[in-house]
């Protein structure tokens, strides 16, 4: 494990969920929720891929293998990646202001947001995590590291299929205008901008 991934990373992300944390106060009435099996199709795989990314040692010897050389220019691009992902989340937290929550909802009056980074994707503070944890799987080091951001990716995913469900249940052919001008996770020059909740 390299030098950086002790120190500054983890501050990073300690940064990033004091943050969070303080922010969630301020959201707006819930009216609707998912479920609780729903909400456990997410969270379990996002649960694993902590561990996986946390852990001190891996479980099987291929899943502790090197990925890259370790060396100054790794853990740069590792540290920037994680500070660049986890200032796009915070960025589209403040953007959706007190219309944001942790599971899936409907807030009430739950309105649609079209700015700041919710102009390049749907959800982007999905987008601002995946390449937070993709710059800490640089910073691990190891091939259980990519195995917990392709396990982020699919828990993601999951979810904000189970949000869009109730964004075009709530806002209809704008939600569907939306979604068909703006990608989901990864910005696309040939695509137009457009809204979002997550």
């Amino acid at each position: 494990m390299n030098a950086l991934y002790p120190s500054l990373i983890p501050v990073l992300w300690l940064a990033w969920l004091v943050y969070w944390a303080i922010a969630a106060r301020d959201a707006k009435t819930t009216q609707r929720v998912e479920s609780a099996a729903s909400r456990a199709s997410h969270i379990v795989p996002l649960m694993i891929a902590g561990w996986l990314l946390g852990t001190r040692s891996a479980p099987g010897g291929f899943l502790a293998g090197q990925i890259v050389s370790p060396g100054a220019a790794t853990d740069a691009v590792a540290v920037l990646l994680v500070a660049a992902g986890l200032a796009f989340a915070v960025w589209a937290r403040v953007c959706l202001g007190r219309n944001w929550s942790g599971i899936v909802t409907l807030k009430q009056d739950h309105e649609l947001v079209r700015s700041g980074p919710y102009r390049f994707v749907r959800h982007p503070i999905y987008t601002g995590l995946l390449l937070a944890l993709l710059g800490s799987a640089l910073a691990r080091d190891e091939w259980r590291a990519l195995l917990a951001v392709a396990l982020a990716w699919l828990a993601f995913w999951r979810k904000l299929q189970v949000e869009e469900g109730l964004m075009i249940e709530q806002f209809g052919d704008a939600y569907a205008r939306y979604r068909a001008e703006v990608p989901a996770l990864v910005p696309s020059p040939f695509r137009h901008s457009g809204a979002r909740s997550a």
